[in-house]
């Protein structure tokens, strides 16, 4: 062995030290993750099952279905409001996903490209609205609706307005997006002549497709599954619930005996339109919230 591979020898061992360590702690966070992810998933797949058991209607105290079929899913649109609940949640996410993106992207546009006198305190007022949690209004925007004709059968006109009233004050990540935009995009088009909203709709928007996307999922999720401001103002009435508040009713003492397998039937059919969105678009949310990350 010559003096190179004798001081060699060292580093090597250190080498392979630190790999067999490093896939040590590898294999260990790898399996932690794994038992969470099984931990995580569990209660979903136990939903999934009991929404095809056909030999009882309530609670057991076991999993995997003795006698599988659809009666559940039949029994839930057959004897049920269902589709009027999905129907109700499936408009109010739909209208607030499309409201509350404009009023979002607008305002967080305007923060970002325009410098005004207030600005400052603005968004600082914002910012301090948003600590306080909206259940500290619940009453004071039930006595509104109420006067409004907006609660019980109207409650889902009522539930839209109340989700896209605010939404200007949830403009930080989109903000913060639109500031990583190069502003010389703005001022060469300026110089062409081009207006502030044919630059926002023709040069901002295509390049902010993610941070778009990201507005449009988190504007869809939060009404789809809103449960205490709607069973609030449904108070009920159930042409006014949406279907997590209709799920709910399915699980009082009175109902629940016969009802079990069908609010988990329920809550599978109510994961499908958010599932297949988000696996759909992960890539854009990912990058939008990412994007969206730096101090504006």
């Amino acid at each position: 062995m010559n003096n190179k591979e004798i001081n060699n020898t060292p580093k090597t061992k250190k080498h392979m030290g630190m790999s067999t360590k490093g896939k040590i702690s590898n294999t260990i966070i790898y399996i932690l993750l794994v038992v969470i992810v099984i931990i995580w998933i569990l209660p979903f797949v136990c939903i999934f099952l009991e929404s095809f058991r056909c030999e009882t209607q309530g609670m057991a105290g076991y999993v995997i279905p003795k006698k599988w079929g659809f009666d559940n899913y039949v029994r839930l649109f057959t004897q049920t409001n269902f589709l009027r609940w999905y129907g109700n949640t499936l408009l109010i996410a739909v209208c607030t996903a499309i409201l509350q993106t404009v009023i979002v992207l607008a305002m967080s546009y305007t923060l970002s490209r325009l410098r005004f006198k207030g600005r400052k305190f603005l968004m600082n007022a914002m910012l301090v609205l948003g600590m306080f949690p909206g259940f500290l209004t619940l009453i004071v925007l039930y006595k509104v609706l109420s006067g409004m004709g907006l609660t019980g059968p109207g409650a889902v006109p009522g539930l839209i307005l109340v989700y896209c009233a605010s939404s200007g004050m949830g403009y930080y990540v989109s903000k913060g997006y639109f500031d990583t935009i190069p502003k010389s995009l703005d001022e060469a088009a300026r110089v062409d002549g081009a207006t502030r909203f044919q630059i926002f709709r023709k040069v901002i928007m295509p390049l902010a497709k993610p941070i778009v996307i990201y507005t449009i999922l988190t504007a869809f999720m939060a009404p789809w599954g809103d449960f205490i401001f709607a069973r609030y103002i449904s108070h009920a009435v159930s042409s006014g619930y949406n279907v997590a508040v209709g799920l709910w009713s399915m699980t009082e003492k009175t109902s629940i005996g016969t009802s079990y397998t069908m609010f988990c039937a329920g809550g599978v059919l109510v994961a499908i339109p958010i599932t297949i969105l988000f696996m759909v678009l992960q890539k854009y949310y990912v990058e939008g919230v990412t994007g969206g990350a730096v101090k504006g």
